[in-house]
């Protein structure tokens, strides 16, 4: 059974939620911190992220590169527009498939939830067409394999190497 739930709101928006059995300063730094979010946010079984940029500051660039081992792959591009540590990010990201999407603004908020943390990502895409286009890839079926990852690291995290 899934602890993810992804629903639609008007004709743009996605909103994700999950509870972590971590608290919210753990499940904020498994987002911002490369070395761990390289562990994690992987998508299906088989995927590897070998390149992750996260500088986690207001401006501070995002990358990621997945590959499926069999010459197949796809990369993110963004940029952090806002950080509250241990509550909130708010960054742009675009996906290049291979030509970038337009902008999708993403809003993530931790909050404590008893000995857990709740999380809620918002997503704002820029029309129903791209929404539509992004939910037909399948990528709550990823999101819910790249989160139980995340859910087995081991608590408090650390960082690898």
């Amino acid at each position: 059974m899934s602890k993810l739930t992804l629903s639609t709101e008007g004709d743009r928006f996605v909103v994700v939620t999950r509870r972590f059995a971590a608290p919210p300063e753990m499940v904020f730094r498994a987002h911002t911190d490369p070395e761990l979010i390289k562990q994690w946010l992987l998508g299906p079984d088989g995927w590897t992220m070998p390149v992750c940029v996260s500088e986690a500051r207001v401006g501070g660039k995002i990358r990621y590169e997945w590959t499926d081992g069999k010459g197949g792959g796809f990369h993110l591009t963004g940029e952090y527009v806002e950080l509250s540590p241990f509550s909130k990010i708010v960054h742009i990201e675009r996906m290049h498939l291979p030509d970038p999407t337009p902008d999708n603004h993403v809003e993530t908020r931790f909050e404590a939830d008893g000995a857990g943390t709740l999380m809620t990502m918002r997503m704002t895409l820029p029309s129903a067409e791209t929404r539509a286009a992004m939910l037909a890839t399948g990528m709550e079926h990823g999101m819910e394999a790249s989160y139980a990852r995340l859910e087995k690291l081991p608590w408090p995290v650390q960082p690898a190497g």
